[in-house]
């Protein structure tokens, strides 16, 4: 069950399932790295009467014991919603690359694409994503498929999240 926070904004709404913070692991592969284990943090909040949730999520590398070895990759943006399931995310990360993705909520589910990607001079090649989040007895999955550095969407990383502070009060 998904608990909606009275002070939630309407619009936000359709996105209530990904409220709170997800820890977890995922496995992670591209043409131009080596396969990698890592974990990764993520955190979903709200301000009070506003119409879009708040994120923010870090990633570090997992040696073959599970153990934290180093920072990998960290965003942050903001997550809207309408009413008829339409989704727009702005993501920022320090890298030098921002994104504007679109897509559609339906239940606990969440597929979107990405419709801007800039980038500093000094950015990697990254021109396009896909993401797919949904929420699977209690706990959060989601895929993401990249393109970048002149190879063609693909997937790139995947990862299992479990709900650790169901904290839902308003920033």
């Amino acid at each position: 069950m998904i608990e909606i926070p009275d002070d939630l904004h309407f619009d936000a709404v359709p996105l209530a399932f990904l409220l709170g913070t997800w820890e977890g692991a995922g496995v992670g592969d591209y043409p131009t790295i080596e396969a990698f284990r890592f974990g990764q943090q993520v955190t979903f909040g709200y301000i009070a009467n506003k119409p879009f949730l708040t994120y923010t999520s870090r990633t570090w590398l997992l040696d073959d014991a599970g153990e934290r070895v180093r920072p990998l990759a960290t965003e942050t943006g903001f997550w809207r919603s309408k009413l008829d399931g339409s989704v727009d995310v702005t993501l920022a990360h320090p890298t030098g690359i921002v994104e504007i993705w679109l897509g559609k909520v339906e239940g606990p589910r969440l597929e979107m694409r990405t419709d801007v990607v800039a980038r500093t001079e000094d950015a990697k090649d990254y021109t396009a994503g896909h993401r797919l989040y949904g929420l699977v007895k209690g706990e959060l999955m989601y895929a993401y498929d990249m393109a970048a550095m002149g190879h063609p969407l693909q997937a790139h990383v995947s990862a299992q999240l479990k709900r650790v502070d169901a904290e839902l009060a308003a920033e």
